[in-house]
């Protein structure tokens, strides 16, 4: 039995395995998006496959509830040595998308399996129709790059070439994906050789029981968590800007239920599986991992010494109806599923914010644009391929501080490269990349600055894929009076007769001298911002995180010639309206949601679940295209009554989305 000083004694030996695995990795991995952007993972698993242990400081922090059971079971005949793998989202539902390649290997203690030590990392490209396999366009996951089911990639110490050949032959950059899969094999390596030495130390028996004492304490931090929030029911939305090149907005929409110590979070209402790669592989799991990456952050917040791992999610329980957006079938594409995981964990962060105002921020900027290039390096006439930075916003306004500035909250694990690497790696020539001035949402605790980048190209035809290109309509929202933040953007060529404006298209071909500049969205504000500290605006404006017209308008502080005008302040202060409601989305969602009323989004959701799944997205884009000049339920009604005449292959609706519809 494990009294508390014990489980922290074996837990830091835990987190010190996984982090040892992590170290591994990085500094042996090729690709700079895993060694330097740091997208991979590394975990301890139980016998089950259920995640005990992970790093803490490096790696991806959306894993540590993953399940490897499913994956686990598809692959027979285990032996010392054995190393298997997948990156089919489909197969198991551990996978996400093809380019996240997850291997595991099972560790073996006088002739049984104890353990399980696994992984992911994210290679640079898997092949498929564009450069890096991601792009929101895509629409059938055969698109998106080679697909391999659960396998033995090392059977007892050796890898099989011929996986190795058929990989090497369907990606662009063979060496890179080759040097990380064998990084990762180190990794997992390393995990059990401390294992062994834990077992060693510990004996066999407490080794185990420590395992499940892990996952028994995580569950039941929780579970304490869930106690101290009032039970209740909250309902929140929040949209994907555009949901397919056909740019309707995607909508998600979660209830939230908390009773004791137990939740549900029913995603009912959110959009059908869409026509593009936006949709999230979780296979109906209850407590799939990648709809709980929200709870993660959630629970953290409110508890910064938990134990991170699957017992984290024996509390929740998650409704994802088949055929939606977060619950798609085969062949859906899934490649961008991130950037709609984004979103959700806004509509999380969203939906426990009402349940405790007090004790949560307002909204990050939710999306985390990854730019790779691929383009010919003159000096030495090779191809490259490489991820050149990531470009994520600033964290919301907190409780008691302002929200981090650049990288902040829930994509703060993305680290960036430093640009003298990437200028090395990549011939392209950076000309900015900082922070945005009032990007952040005003507010009593202001929201984190956006991050902007512009490079330069240099040969003709260099390919640009800027992933989760998102947030340029739908503001990250403020809460109790701080402000929306400022939008996303990404335009060709600013400045100049040839400037063009990109919005959130995620792929473009640039030719000699052209520049690219993008920009994130910024953190939402807290608080009302007339309440902010003056001399908080003015280090601000000095410090170029504000300008002085902003420090007006949006704080009502007067800044003439860089000295506060105190009288001007007072005066514009005490007019200064006191702002009403819980959150501020902006005015695009605003007038959004006049012609899209709650009303006519449960209309449109009872049609569109009446209909077979591969008729889902289509007549969303059908009915879209038919509510100009039409709005709220009736709009709907009418233009679905326009949809059913023009397409009269189209099968009756089941019989509630026939009902809802006439």
């Amino acid at each position: 039995m494990f009294d508390q000083i014990n489980l922290r004694v074996f837990a830091n030996h835990v987190r010190a395995a996984a982090e040892n695995m992590a170290y591994t990795l990085q500094r042996t991995a090729h690709s700079a998006f895993v060694k330097e952007t740091e997208d991979f993972t590394v975990m301890l698993m139980n016998r089950r496959g259920e995640t005990f242990g992970v790093p803490m400081g490096l790696g991806a922090t959306w894993y540590p509830g993953l399940t490897w059971g499913r994956v686990i079971d598809m692959v027979e005949d285990y032996r010392p040595g054995d190393v298997a793998f997948t990156n089919d989202p489909y197969s198991g539902h551990v996978a996400t998308h093809a380019p996240d390649t997850h291997l595991w290997k099972p560790v073996f203690y006088d002739g049984e399996i104890i353990a399980w030590t696994g992984g992911h990392i994210h290679n640079t490209d898997m092949g498929g129709a564009v450069p890096a396999s991601l792009s929101r366009a895509l629409t059938d996951i055969h698109q998106e790059g080679i697909r391999f089911p659960p396998m033995k990639l090392v059977r007892e110490g050796i890898f099989d070439e011929t996986i190795l050949r058929i990989m090497t032959t369907n990606v662009r950059k063979p060496d890179l994906n080759l040097g990380d899969i064998k990084a990762l094999v180190g990794a997992l390596n390393t995990g059990e050789r401390k294992i062994l030495a834990m077992v060693q130390k510990f004996g066999k028996q407490v080794f185990l029981e420590g395992v499940e004492a892990l996952l028994d304490h995580a569950e039941a931090q929780a579970r304490a968590i869930l106690r101290s929030i009032p039970d209740g029911t909250w309902e929140f939305v929040d949209y994907a800007d555009e949901d397919s090149v056909e740019a309707n907005p995607c909508r998600l929409k979660l209830t939230l239920t908390i009773k004791g110590d137990e939740s549900v979070l029913d995603f009912t209402g959110s959009d059908p599986q869409l026509g593009s790669s936006l949709n999230v592989p979780s296979g109906g799991d209850p407590r799939h991992t990648m709809l709980l990456v929200g709870v993660y952050y959630v629970l953290y917040t409110l508890n910064p010494n938990i134990l991170l791992n699957t017992g984290l999610t024996r509390p929740f329980t998650c409704i994802a109806p088949k055929g939606s957006v977060l619950n798609p079938v085969q062949p859906a594409a899934v490649g961008m599923r991130s950037l709609t995981c984004a979103r959700l964990r806004s509509v999380i962060f969203g939906a426990f914010s009402q349940a405790v105002p007090e004790r949560l921020p307002a909204a990050p900027a939710g999306n985390n644009c990854i730019v790779n290039v691929m383009t010919t390096d003159e000096r030495s006439g090779r191809s490259v391929l490489a991820a050149v930075n990531p470009v994520v916003g600033g964290g919301g306004g907190m409780p008691h501080r302002d929200g981090t500035n650049g990288s902040g909250a829930d994509a703060a694990y993305l680290k960036n490269t430093p640009i003298e690497i990437t200028e090395t790696e990549v011939p392209i020539e950076f000309l900015r990349y900082g922070l945005a001035r009032d990007s952040g949402g005003a507010g009593r605790w202001r929201g984190g600055l956006a991050t902007e980048m512009a490079f330069r190209v240099f040969a003709p035809g260099s390919r640009i894929t800027a992933r989760n290109r998102d947030r340029s309509f739908f503001r990250p929202w403020g809460v109790l009076g701080g402000c929306a933040a400022g939008l996303s953007d990404m335009v060709l060529n600013p400045g100049t007769d040839r400037y063009r404006r990109l919005g959130n298209i995620d792929t473009a071909v640039l030719q000699p001298g052209d520049v690219l500049e993008i920009r994130s969205a910024g953190g939402g504000g807290r608080g009302n911002p007339q309440e902010r500290e003056i001399w908080r605006v003015a280090r601000d404006v000095e410090r170029g995180y504000v300008s002085v017209e902003a420090a007006e308008q949006g704080y009502g502080v007067v800044i003439r010639q860089g000295v506060v005008d105190e009288a001007a302040t007072a005066s514009l202060r005490s007019v200064a309206a006191a702002p009403a409601g819980h959150f501020n989305f902006g005015p695009e969602r605003e007038g959004y949601e006049a012609q899209w009323t709650p009303a006519s989004y449960a209309l449109l959701t009872d049609i569109l679940a009446g209909l077979p799944i591969h008729w889902r997205f289509f007549a969303k884009t059908e009915i879209f295209r038919r509510m100009k000049n039409r709005a709220g339920h009736d709009g709907v009604a009418a233009a679905f009554a326009e949809v059913r005449a023009r397409f009269q292959e189209m099968p009756e609706p089941a019989l509630a989305g026939r009902q809802a519809a006439e």
